[in-house]
């Protein structure tokens, strides 16, 4: 296999060292690491950072991506990882952890007549002689998985607490750590091996895993809250700033700007740049040959022109907060005392809109990991073949006309976006606390 990087994947390795450098300038700063350690106490926001650590592990792993030898498929790390649930496939639809179709089809049986049944799965549940010991099997396996998950957890809470014996207490939470990992590793040992027994997500009309499904679409999530943001922040804080500060003629152009391009609807701006990376993938035909490296050029300029149009609103928010903190008393003694401009907006004016910045982008990253659902239901969104909850979404309002009704998907995917934004938001409420300089408490 030969390792090939794709535009999306170079951009978000790119923005993990950034945010590497950034932990190790605040762990070298004692203003920087004051907030930060009030963060560390906290035990939500801990908790939400163990699972958002495992979204992302998964997100960043899927981002690892190799291509085999002369074919042109693309497959990722994770894909090797997730190889028995991606080769699984059925014949079409399955409920979670079903053991037969959805739908009966018609069946020659083997006297030559026909019949109307429900076939039993290719894999799901084809160790099973007996089928009515469906349930007593999935009890059996989910108990077993979860003791060993049990003793997992039992074996590296020990060695931690070991390890630290004598040592005077830390400041992080380490039973909430510690019981997340636990509750993270039973889940996950128990859900796997399940997996690999029946479909514990069920599985769509072309007979993929819901759960496979779901867990590509982690990097998608990832790839269009991390690498929008990153797009847009330059140019809310350096706008916003510049805007606030020296007010003027700076402030009216920079307005201008905002309000010319807040006139424009976004959607027509996004549908715009899709539509022309669409006609110049068409023609440049013999440049895309590759399936994944066209939909991964799609996703690349969706998240460029969400971050161009979605800084105004952040800008707004820094040009008002910057205009009240150029009149306060440091600000002002600053200037007397013959501080440069420069200096006066990096010491006093950025570190103290840091936790509005910190609380727009978690929101804004909500946002964007919802309106990829909303996109990909008018077709501007990422390319059809990409695995995303916008996609999956798509697809099952089409599910839930059926007859019975086909709910899995959408659940799936609800379930996994409504997760992930849930702890984002929990942990930008602590980063918001701690980093708010009107708050004096320790």
């Amino acid at each position: 296999m030969t390792p090939i990087i794709l535009w999306t994947d170079a951009l978000l390795f790119l923005l993990m060292l950034a945010l590497g450098l950034l932990t190790w300038a605040s762990y070298r700063s004692e203003h920087l690491r004051r907030p930060w350690r009030k963060v560390i106490r906290n035990r939500t926001a801990m908790a939400a950072t163990v699972i958002l650590l495992a979204f992302s592990s998964i997100g960043l792993s899927d981002s690892i991506h190799f291509r085999q030898g002369g074919n042109r498929e693309v497959i990722s790390l994770l894909d090797l990882w997730l190889t028995p649930y991606r080769l699984r496939t059925e014949k079409t639809y399955s409920a979670p952890l079903a053991i037969h179709l959805y739908n009966r089809q018609l069946v020659r049986l083997a006297d030559g007549s026909t019949r109307w049944v429900y076939p039993r799965l290719k894999y799901g549940g084809s160790h099973l002689k007996d089928p009515t010991r469906r349930w007593q099997d999935i009890a059996r396996t989910t108990l077993f998985e979860a003791a060993v998950g049990v003793a997992i957890f039992a074996t590296l809470f020990f060695l931690i607490a070991l390890l630290r014996r004598g040592r005077p207490p830390r400041e992080l939470p380490w039973i909430t750590v510690a019981l997340t990992c636990g509750l993270l590793i039973i889940l996950g040992s128990a859900i796997a091996t399940l997996n690999l027994k029946y479909h514990v997500l069920g599985t769509d009309k072309v007979g993929e895993d819901v759960l496979y499904q779901t867990l590509k679409s982690i990097r998608t999530g990832l790839v269009l809250g991390t690498l929008t943001t990153f797009v847009m922040l330059p140019f809310a804080i350096g706008l916003g700033v510049l805007a606030g500060y020296f007010r003027g003629w700076v402030d009216d152009l920079i307005q201008y700007l905002y309000t010319t391009l807040n006139s424009i609807p976004g959607v027509l701006l996004i549908a715009a740049a899709i539509l022309m990376i669409q006609v110049y993938m068409a023609t440049h035909a013999d440049q895309f040959t590759i399936l994944a490296v066209r939909a991964d050029l799609r996703l690349f300029f969706l998240c460029l022109i969400l971050g161009i149009t979605s800084w105004t609103g952040l800008c707004r928010l820094l040009r008002a907060e910057t205009l009240k903190l150029r009149e306060l008393e440091y600000v002002q003694a600053a200037r007397a005392l013959g501080v440069s401009q420069l200096r006066i907006i990096g010491r006093h004016i950025v570190p103290n809109l840091f936790h509005i910045v910190l609380i727009s982008v978690v929101l804004d990253f909500s946002n964007l990991v919802l309106a990829e659902a909303v996109l990909s239901y008018v077709n501007i969104g990422v390319d059809p073949t990409t695995y995303s909850w916008g996609n999956m979404i798509n697809s099952a309002r089409l599910e839930l006309d059926r007859d019975p009704i086909v709910w899995w998907t959408l659940a799936a995917a609800f379930l996994f976006m409504f997760t992930f934004v849930l702890l984002a938001n929990l942990f930008s409420d602590a980063v918001r606390d701690a980093f708010d300089p009107r708050r004096v408490e320790s």
